[in-house]
């Protein structure tokens, strides 16, 4: 099991998941991409935004654009996290 924290928004009319990652996932498309397609299992039918923080503690989002777009217009500390556990096999 893997715990992860995330947060499913709604916002003008569209909902979607935005998960916590490492660096390591975000600076990589390969990666991204294939924590994204594991992440559809869990967050059925919705845009993904992968976020991670850099040591300056800046997010950096990976993920759709209009939606990274209205992210980076936000602060972190205004998503709504919560504590998500599921079953990741990447």
């Amino acid at each position: 099991m893997v715990a992860m924290q995330a947060a499913v928004v709604i916002e003008q009319g569209v909902t979607f998941a935005v998960v916590a990652v490492r660096q390591e996932v975000t600076n990589y498309t390969y990666r991204a991409i294939r924590m994204r397609q594991e992440l559809q299992k869990v967050f059925k039918n919705m845009p993904i935004i992968l976020m991670s923080l850099d040591s300056n503690g800046q997010p950096h989002y990976y993920g759709r654009r209009d939606i990274v777009n209205f992210l980076k217009s936000i602060k972190v500390s205004q998503i709504p996290w919560r504590r998500f556990t599921f079953e990741l096999v990447t």
